[in-house]
């Protein structure tokens, strides 16, 4: 079968930001849920709206940083892990008829019949690097996805003050413009809405998910988080 360049370009085509979309999000979402809920908390305990400025950005600081750095830590450790497990799987294709035993089981349990799992598995035994790179993913879950723990963290972070600054937007601009005086919370929980929605449905981007779907799911994940802690801070301020 002859296929032509554009047909090659779709069949391998692929989204190479999809690496980085779990850091991307979860930084994001993290960063506006905490920040939000600082806000409400402080909203619902009736608190001075200054208040709100200095929880929000030492969350902003703190959170970001503590986030940052356990991406950072996990993925390092996810790497050191992946590497040790590749040297022992290195040392037992040593001992091919071993090996050949754990592919054929491999194959056989996707759905190949026997005779052909013990061809592929022949086959296979031929490439070390191959037969140790199918018996990490399907024995241990290890893929080849190369990641970097500096680029993961900073994303992270980036992501994580990024969307986390959106709720405190208007009480940051609350002196200068007078919509923002009036209704200060409201306003942020306006932004913080649309925010969130708007994670959601740039996350489908990479995910395949619909889009309407995807925000909505993300706006409801921050919409209980804000409305138990702005009733939290209204129930400690009252008795209290």
């Amino acid at each position: 079968m002859i296929t032509n360049k554009a047909d090659k370009k779709r069949i391998h085509e692929h989204n190479p930001s999809g690496k980085y979309i779990k850091s991307f999000v979860y930084g994001g979402l993290d960063g506006i849920i905490t920040t939000f809920a600082v806000v409400a908390g402080v909203t619902g305990a009736s608190l001075n709206a200054s208040i709100v400025l200095i929880l929000g950005f030492a969350n902003l600081t703190a959170d970001g940083i503590s986030m940052a750095f356990g991406d950072y830590l996990s993925t390092k450790a996810e790497k050191e892990y992946g590497r040790a497990e590749r040297k022992k799987e290195e040392k037992a294709v040593q001992s091919p008829k071993i090996e050949k035993k754990s592919l054929i089981k491999i194959f056989f349990d996707q759905g190949f019949s026997r005779k052909d799992s013990e061809s592929i598995a022949a086959v296979v035994c031929k490439n070390k690097k191959a037969c140790v790179d199918i018996m990490l993913s399907y024995e241990l879950g290890i893929g080849k996805r190369k990641q970097n723990p500096f680029k993961n963290a900073l994303i992270t972070f980036s992501s994580f003050v990024l969307f986390g600054f959106i709720p405190l937007i208007a009480y940051v601009f609350s002196k200068s413009v007078s919509i923002f005086q009036q209704d200060t919370f409201f306003i942020a929980s306006v932004f913080t809405g649309l925010t969130l929605f708007l994670l959601g449905a740039v996350k489908c981007k990479v995910t395949g998910m619909n889009w309407i779907r995807s925000g909505a799911e993300m706006l409801l994940v921050g919409g209980l988080a804000a409305f138990a802690a702005y009733f939290i801070g209204y129930f400690i301020s009252a008795i209290i």
